[in-house]
């Protein structure tokens, strides 16, 4: 524990810290998909994608959508596209050369090095899939290798069972709920909260390539290993 001249406790120093830069917006490329700025062209293979899903449960826990017709949700593009913060990514298949899903940069704080990955709304074609966690893989490598980031969070809904479970196996850790923290579609939000710290990346981005490397699928696509087995080896 490290104290002050006056017998205080103080977090640890950081004497050699500096302003982070904003993200650029660019293209993230990893194996089974890329990161491309969201643009207008995206419109009609993401619309075609989320139009796949059989409801629109994908939608209740975004503040946004669901949208049944194409001029409605192609504006909603326009307005992805001039967005800075949040920053917003459509998540491309390489094999196909298609919009599956968005996520996005958000609540970017250059100056604590701190920023949220929200937005995430993935269709059909990218849920449970490689390329879903790549995306996520792709853009924390950009935050933490790239930009110097301390914290990667990731906030969600804290009755949206699946995006907390999507948080744990990606390998955030749980930090509490806030309570009545937004309101949203008309109803109150408890708001839990996780986060990724930039020393425990170093072992999460290993437990990462290893999930992600060809030789961890079958011939039919399925892991032989579980991401959260690499991902408790390293802790």
């Amino acid at each position: 524990m490290t104290l002050n001249q006056y017998g205080q406790p103080i977090g640890p120093g950081l004497p050699d810290w500096q302003i982070r830069p904003l993200p650029p917006h660019h293209q993230l490329v990893g194996q089974y998909c890329r990161l491309e700025p969201v643009e207008k062209k995206h419109a009609e293979s993401l619309f075609a994608a989320y139009q796949l899903a059989p409801d629109h449960r994908d939608w209740t826990y975004i503040a946004v959508g669901p949208f049944d017709d194409f001029n409605s949700f192609e504006q909603y593009v326009l307005e992805l596209e001039s967005s800075h913060d949040p920053l917003h990514y459509a998540v491309i298949d390489i094999q196909t050369g298609r919009a599956v899903g968005t996520l996005s940069l958000m609540r970017i704080d250059p100056r604590n090095g701190v920023v949220e990955v929200g937005f995430v709304v993935y269709s059909p074609l990218l849920q449970k899939s490689r390329m879903a966690t790549e995306a996520q893989f792709l853009l924390m490598q950009h935050v933490f290798d790239d930009l110097g980031y301390r914290r990667y969070e990731w906030k969600c809904d804290n009755l949206n069972v699946p995006s907390r479970a999507a948080a744990r196996r990606l390998g955030f850790s749980f930090e509490g709920v806030f309570r009545q923290a937004v309101v949203y579609k008309g109803r109150s939000r408890d708001t839990a909260w996780f986060s990724i710290l930039d020393r425990e990346w170093p072992g999460l981005r290993d437990a990462y390539q290893r999930w992600l490397a060809p030789g961890n699928f079958d011939g039919t696509g399925q892991q032989r290993v579980r991401l959260s087995e690499f991902i408790e080896a390293k802790r």
